[in-house]
């Protein structure tokens, strides 16, 4: 089988904290003098209930893990990891979501924290020969103004280059707060030429699905798996040409599905949907981006001409210029041109099993 490393892909669905390598927070924890859970440290990849309260424990892990990101060199240090990881795991384009008020507190501002991970996206794309380019997410934990004034905040440094804000999310619980507050916010971002990017479909099932895409108009759904529930949403998002992310990883993680073959991954592929596989959150799930592809491949029964059609749909996905789209398209179809190592009897049948982290 061909080495997935080495399939160009774009990754869309990557959370700041989230991205951040064990060993860099145990250093953090250390600098500050905070005590982790073991939860974080102990390489064993989550496994919660989908529910309320296995929301509360992920939150909690998650926040824990935020409290040690304190400083403009943290910050730097995390945007330059990420790009590192996912350069080396054949990502030619990284789209990281952050909520710049996480982070305020310790650098003077939403602005200035902003200005911090925009100037570091542009740095560790030099540096990774990967293009960064910036999601700026509201919260659904706070409330909808607080969502329009990041809008706006993302509406001052849209752009299409390296670095620059190309998006603007909505994440956390999708269970809490009014999907139709946030419309406004999204209005905004819209006007500026951004990409919408609302979480939805993965804790809550079609209903919500219908909502964000009244509500919120997106370009893309951060997971919107559970589309695969209805036929009749799940056409109207192809052809409204909707984009999904899916991260298998996170869904275990969640307890959406109990295994790697539950996601409706060939459901939604067979559909015609576009989508974009991604990790969400390495550092609570134990899955990086390739085991996204490999599950695909050894759960799902993917060849690698379909996995190359993953990574293709990536790209399509991204708000890369026309020019990097083009050149990572063509080095999908070298990948895929190039001689199979394992010969025609490498790959795993379909219903085979992957191993989470």
């Amino acid at each position: 089988m061909r080495d997935l490393a080495l399939l160009p892909k774009a990754h869309l669905h990557l959370h700041f904290t989230g991205s951040m390598r064990v060993p860099t927070l145990v250093d953090m924890a250390a600098a500050y003098g905070v005590r982790l859970p073991e939860a974080l440290i102990d390489n064993d990849p989550l496994r919660l209930p989908p529910t309320e309260r296995g929301w509360f424990r992920f939150q909690r892990l998650y926040d824990a893990a935020r409290a040690c990101v304190r400083s403009e060199a943290d910050m730097r240090r995390l945007v330059h990891e990420a790009a590192a990881d996912d350069a080396a795991e054949g990502s030619g384009r990284l789209e990281i979501q952050v909520d710049p008020t996480s982070y305020a507190p310790f650098v003077g501002g939403i602005t200035p924290a902003v200005e911090i991970v925009i100037d570091a996206a542009r740095a560790a794309s030099a540096a990774h020969g990967i293009e960064v380019g910036v999601i700026i997410a509201a919260s659904r934990m706070k409330h909808p103004l607080d969502a329009r004034t990041l809008a706006r905040l993302a509406a001052r440094y849209a752009g299409e280059g390296v670095g620059e804000v190309v998006g603007f999310g909505l994440s956390n619980d999708e269970r809490r707060g009014d999907t139709s507050q946030f419309g406004p916010a999204f209005d905004i971002a819209r006007r500026a030429g951004l990409a919408a990017v609302p979480h939805g479909g993965e804790l809550l099932g079609p209903d919500h699905i219908h909502e964000v895409m009244r509500e919120l108009v997106p370009d893309r759904i951060g997971h919107g798996v559970r589309a695969a529930e209805d036929e009749r949403l799940l056409q109207e998002i192809v052809d409204r040409g909707v984009a999904l992310e899916v991260n298998p990883g996170s869904n275990i993680g969640l307890g959406v599905y109990g295994e790697a073959s539950e996601v409706p991954l060939r459901t939604l592929v067979d559909a015609g949907a576009e989508i974009a596989l991604g990790a969400d959150d390495p550092l609570l799930f134990g899955t990086r981006l390739v085991d996204q592809y490999e599950i695909a491949r050894t759960s799902h029964g993917f060849t690698d001409a379909e996995l190359s059609r993953l990574a293709a749909s990536s790209i399509r996905a991204s708000r890369a210029s026309s020019s990097t789209k083009a050149r990572l398209l063509a080095d999908v179809d070298a990948w895929l041109a190039a001689p199979d190592p394992a010969g025609a009897f490498g790959a795993l049948p379909a219903g085979g099993t992957v191993t989470i982290g």
